[in-house]
């Protein structure tokens, strides 16, 4: 309730800010549009809670929600602060040069935010499901939710006229959404005309004029391949170069137009890189570093591309952060958080047919994204980009930092760059980055170099690599995301899942650690099936819809959802299954109490108590019987939720010489689960009785 509360109060302030919408000069309409979608998703939670939850509960029952909503209120800060960065009138032209382009509104906060309101709404149906003491009530609003995540309704379509108001995906929304960066670009190039109509403008500022026009016709034709004297940028009154970014290198921190940005200076014969610079230049991600603008002297042969200044790179800020008595970098949630926005900015680039081939941590720039973020970082790639950029900029920074190119390199990699005379260009592929990516995840998850422990050096490694030598994740780490890494590395080529898998089921690992705060524990809640698995269900029906193969983030709602129909089509799959493997439980359960199949019962438990379930081959009894019995106890003794006597039940599952439980918050069965026929009870000790287990 805290959180909601913080919501409303920062919502409040954006009422306030946009009292002044029409003196924002800067994405006017994309700020106008990410307003009004915090506003539906704080009145549609609201109007969630109220209808399914009770305010008297909230101390006792609403625990699953605190974490959904407290990514939510991160989301609503962060947008805060980029609506008041709009707002700001100093240092304009800045701005102007620096948000020409710029897609962060839409695919950054926008789309944070459509990731998040799912989870919101999830959590606030699974506190649905145990809210109030009525089991009518809870019954039927049970049945409700049985009925919404079928396959029935895993179609985009179906979903966006059913739930689309609800998860800020209308049609209208989404018209929005396709039309308010064109909007703001064409307002922006009316605000220019208006300062170039007043004639009093100074000479730097008639050639900005001219730059944004150029920059602004060059984002809708995509055609320019020119570069402006830099004399616009070294002889302004207002250019300084403030350090060199790491030693030697052609990167230098500048300050211009009031406004720090990173600057590549290099020499060298311009002419052959303009249009390498024009494409890249053209590029809009947010975990894609933009080149601004660009200027060049033909007579020197120099060149300075301008870009966003970050603060580090990926691999400066991990051996930072790993010091001796903190070998792991990051929390799950933030490694998974840079895990999907590297996915997200190469998906971008091969959307693009752009692959990088020099994919490592050392290429991955990295800063706060502000002081409230709780550790989270946004990721900017770069390094990527034809050859012929790269012969005059780029060297390879995993070997300026000392480290063995090997380690990121795919085998196909490496294979070919030792075949005499060949390069390694040709195999630079969708899937040869996927493979680095994997490598760069077992960083982030582990806090080491892949390869690091001295096993593997020299030419043993490459060898090694392309027979399927791998690095060893520790025991304790998620199997759900080392899956995912296992699979990115995989040395079968068509094994590999592409980025925009990825990035769907990132988002779905995201879903599962909001749901399940307690993922840094021992006995951490694990997903009872893999996701690799749910996205292979889905992902062939996406091709079917004619769903694009660039995700827009109008899309993620549905991803979502749809992995959650098949998540639950998969899970009684497997429930059954291994109750049929175990004899005579299931026909016990069935028949004394009157349900058609565990699948079935498994259905009416909670989903925060689904999602922590594991299920082992080697020991399958799940002991239900004590959640059951524990409900007729309460009911005959006369105790209740309501007067908190009845201690929370309990998913137990043995696992070797030990039991897995999970304790979320207190739980009522639905009366279907009861039978007066069935008078026995659980044993003392927590667990079912062996006569219940025969």
């Amino acid at each position: 309730m805290e959180q909601l509360r913080h919501i409303g109060m920062v919502l409040g302030s954006l009422k306030a800010l946009m009292v002044f919408k029409e003196d924002i000069q800067i994405n006017q309409r994309q700020c106008c549009l990410l307003v009004d979608m915090f506003n539906l998703a704080f009145e549609g939670i609201t109007e969630e809670i109220k209808q399914s939850l009770r305010f008297e509960e909230r101390h006792t029952k609403w625990r699953i929600l605190e974490q959904p909503l407290k990514e939510l209120l991160r989301v609503v800060k962060e947008g805060e602060l980029y609506i008041q960065h709009c707002l700001e009138m100093k240092d304009w032209w800045a701005k102007a040069i620096f948000y020409a382009q710029n897609t962060d509104c839409v695919e950054l906060h926008i789309h944070d935010l459509l990731c998040c309101v799912p989870v919101v709404i999830e959590a606030i149906e699974i506190v649905g499901e145990i809210s109030g003491c009525d089991q009518d009530e809870i019954k039927k609003r049970r049945l409700i939710l049985t009925k919404k995540y079928v396959k029935e309704w895993k179609d985009p379509k179906l979903f966006q006229w059913n739930f689309g108001k609800h998860y800020l995906v209308s049609q209208e929304i989404c018209n929005r959404l396709d039309s308010v960066w064109k909007e703001d670009r064409w307002l922006l190039m009316e605000t220019i005309r208006e300062k170039k109509s007043l004639g009093s403008q100074s000479k730097q500022e008639q050639q900005l004029t001219e730059l944004l026009f150029k920059k602004l016709d060059d984002s809708e034709h995509s055609n320019g391949n020119h570069l402006f004297p830099s004399s616009i940028l070294v002889s302004s009154k207002d250019y300084q170069v403030k350090r060199r970014l790491g030693s030697g290198s052609q990167y230098k921190e500048i300050n211009w137009l009031g406004e720090n940005f990173a600057v590549r200076h290099f020499f060298g014969e311009i002419e052959q890189v303009i249009p390498e610079i024009s494409l890249v230049s053209s590029l809009s991600h947010p975990n894609v570093m933009q080149f601004l603008c660009g200027f060049s002297d033909e007579e020197k042969k120099e060149c300075f591309l301008v870009m966003e200044l970050m603060n580090k790179d990926l691999s400066s800020y991990m051996k930072e952060l790993c010091r001796p008595r903190k070998r792991v970098p990051f929390s799950v949630p933030v490694a998974v958080d840079l895990m999907l926005q590297i996915a997200r900015g190469m998906e971008y680039l091969h959307s693009r047919k752009i692959y990088h081939g020099h994919l490592n941590p050392s290429n991955i720039l990295v800063k706060a994204r502000n002081s409230t973020s709780e550790g989270y970082l946004n990721v900017k790639i770069y390094g990527f980009g034809s050859s012929s950029i790269k012969n005059l900029t780029y060297r390879s920074a995993s070997v300026q930092n000392g480290s063995n190119p090997f380690i990121w390199y795919a085998p196909e990699v490496l294979l070919e760059e030792e075949q005499p005379g060949n390069g390694c260009v040709s195999k630079y592929s969708e899937k040869a980055d996927v493979y680095s990516f994997g490598m760069i995840c077992f960083e982030l998850l582990t806090g080491k170099v892949p390869f690091d422990d001295g096993h593997l050096q020299g030419d043993k490694m490459s060898r090694n690599i392309r027979t399927g030598e791998r690095p060893l994740f520790p025991f304790q780490s998620p199997k759900y995301l080392t899956n995912l890494t296992k699979k990115c590395w995989h040395t079968d080529i068509a094994q590999r899942p592409s980025f925009l898998s990825i990035c769907r089921i990132l988002r779905y690992i995201k879903r599962f650690l909001a749901m399940n705060p307690d993922h840094s524990q021992p006995d951490a809640p694990m997903p009872l099936i893999d996701y690799c698995d749910v996205e292979m269900g889905i992902s062939s029906q996406l091709s079917q819809w004619g769903i694009s193969d660039q995700a827009r983030v109008s899309q993620i709602p549905f991803h979502i959802f749809g992995y959650r129909v098949v998540e639950k089509e998969k899970t009684c799959l497997t429930v059954r299954k291994k109750s049929s493997e175990s004899g005579s439980e299931g026909a016990s359960i069935g028949e004394d109490d009157h349900v058609c199949a565990v699948g079935d019962t498994l259905s009416l438990i909670s989903a925060s108590e689904m999602s922590v379930m594991s299920l082992d081959s080697n020991n399958k009894k799940i002991s239900l019987r004590k959640k059951i019995a524990d409900m007729k106890a309460s009911k005959t003794t006369g105790t209740g939720m309501a007067k908190g006597k009845l201690r929370p039940p309990q998913l137990i599952l043995s696992r070797g010489s030990r039991s897995l439980r999970y304790e979320s918050f207190p739980m009522v069965i639905s009366p279907m689960l009861s039978s007066p026929k069935n008078k026995r009870r659980s044993s003392s000790s927590g667990h079912a009785s062996d006569s219940e287990l025969a």
